[in-house]
């Protein structure tokens, strides 16, 4: 038979997770409609201004989403910790559990379970779900980078898809037709070339694309001579294949390795993506040491809510306190990446955040237990 103090007890604890796991819902997702909807506009600006469809829109949004979540989730635990926290004290239920003899220790455990949870989510984000997204968006901006008639078909406007290339079109007829063109190709240092056509067609042929232009003017000029040749021409047919530059959108990031690769080859990893080897190792252990962040967040913002005592002003002072504390933390997280990319032997730096977020949340709840315990008054004397 389960005695009646520890079925109680039981019960707030799932009553407690069932609050934290709502609230910690809510606040991930207002956190990231903010985020996602300001990556978003950018995302639409470019896509959709390269002539790309509203499926490619939806598509890159979709591959954002992972590194969204990531950001966002251990403020989520931390302000689902704080609300929940300053409601149930502000309506008295914690300080009831307290004054049945429930150390803060005690009542720790649940938030200390959505901790671990909130770890789990963010865990299967680093070493899954981010690098997949990262690596499945860098070969959609691969693809997309080397579809040239989606880049090259917008009126109206001059476009650079290239260092020192400039395409304008005036007009797209309904049957496809280029109208106006003006084409300027200055890659080649010391010398230009130009090209005017009043009509021109894109035509595909498997992986290369061929402007034909029809009725126009080639110019070419050299810096070295200073003169400028003409050539008039009927029909003219120009490769722009080679227009597009993706040699940044073709480049292998450390960020999409997976957690086993770097585990098991740090170094062929850096080689691969041409960056540092303490790149590799920074990002190794970052998708250890974030997951403890979000324990060590949800932790904070609990603990030092139990800190304070009464007022008829609230917990702001505790609070803010807690938000400083978490702030520094992530300074603190900002300030170890450098030292760590420069030597990989610091690596342990990294978990510096962490670890010592995990140990003011300790230091806090021990504040706390001994705050609520009674000191023992000594006994009266009783002289003769």
């Amino acid at each position: 038979m389960v005695p009646r103090g520890s079925a109680d007890l039981a019960r707030f604890d799932r009553y407690l997770l069932s609050q934290l796991m709502v609230l910690f819902g809510f606040f991930a997702l207002v956190l990231v409609s903010i985020y996602w909807i300001n990556r978003a506009v950018k995302l639409f600006d470019t896509l959709i201004g390269d002539g790309q469809t509203a499926w490619v829109f939806a598509e890159f949004t979709a591959l954002t989403l992972p590194g969204v979540i990531r950001l966002v989730l251990p403020v989520a635990g931390f302000a689902a910790a704080v609300y929940v926290t300053n409601r149930l004290s502000s309506e008295s239920e914690l300080t009831v559990m307290q004054a049945t003899g429930f150390s803060p220790w005690r009542l720790a455990r649940p938030v200390l379970v959505f901790g671990l949870i909130v770890a789990g989510m963010m865990s299967v984000l680093t070493h899954a779900l981010v690098p997949m997204s990262l690596a499945q968006l860098k070969d959609r901006e691969i693809e997309i980078s080397r579809n040239i008639t989606a880049k090259l078909l917008t009126e109206g406007t001059f476009l650079h898809p290239s260092t020192g290339v400039t395409f304008y079109i005036r007009e797209i007829t309904p049957e496809g037709a280029l109208r106006d063109v003006f084409l300027s190709d200055r890659r080649n240092p010391g010398e230009s070339q130009t090209y005017t056509a009043q009509e021109a067609y894109l035509v595909r042929n498997d992986d290369t694309s061929k402007l034909v232009m029809v009725d126009g003017l080639s110019q070419s000029h050299t810096d070295a001579t200073g003169r400028l040749f003409t050539t008039h021409f009927d029909d003219f047919s120009y490769d722009i294949s080679a227009l597009i530059d993706d040699q940044q959108t073709a480049r292998f990031e450390v960020g999409h390795a997976t957690t086993a690769d770097l585990l098991r080859d740090p170094d062929g990893v850096a080689a691969r993506a041409g960056a540092a080897p303490g790149l590799s190792t920074d990002e190794l252990h970052s998708r250890f040491a974030q997951p403890l962040f979000c324990l060590a967040a949800a932790l904070i913002g609990f603990a030092a809510l139990l800190t304070g005592t009464f007022s008829r002003f609230g917990v702001w002072r505790q609070i803010t306190g807690a938000i400083f504390l978490l702030v520094m933390l992530k300074l603190t997280e900002g300030l170890v990446t450098d030292p760590v990319r420069a030597d990989p032997k610091l690596w342990p730096l990294i978990y510096a955040a962490p670890l010592l977020g995990l140990g003011a949340a300790t230091g806090l709840l021990a504040l706390a237990a001994r705050t609520r315990t009674p000191r023992r008054r000594p006994p009266l004397e009783v002289s003769a």
